[in-house]
């Protein structure tokens, strides 16, 4: 490691924060309008997450983790990293069938 052991700032994927990426929260998810809802109130607000509208987890927001700087690879639902390129090892998927 050439950094002194720091992580190394990601750039964020090109598209808005609001948007999580298809592979973290499918398009036909069913509770997908309920959760982009709470999502986009706890950006408003400058949150750092909310609780799932059904199983009350927290979750982080896209905004949290873009302050961060980095994806910590666990499969966060609105990691504003995550692009179209191929993972090598893929972190887990939000799916409805879950």
């Amino acid at each position: 490691m050439g950094d002194g052991g720091r992580e190394r700032r990601l750039p964020l994927a090109p598209r808005p924060l609001d948007r999580p990426h298809r592979s973290r929260l499918a398009p036909d998810h069913p509770g997908r309008e309920a959760i982009l809802a709470v999502h986009s109130a706890a950006l408003a607000a400058g949150q750092a997450g909310y609780p799932d509208p059904t199983t009350g987890l927290f979750v982080l927001t896209a905004g949290f983790l873009a302050r961060r700087g980095t994806c910590c690879g666990r499969g966060c639902r609105h990691c504003p990293y995550v692009d179209d390129e191929p993972a090598a090892d893929p972190a887990p998927i939000d799916r409805p069938d879950r």
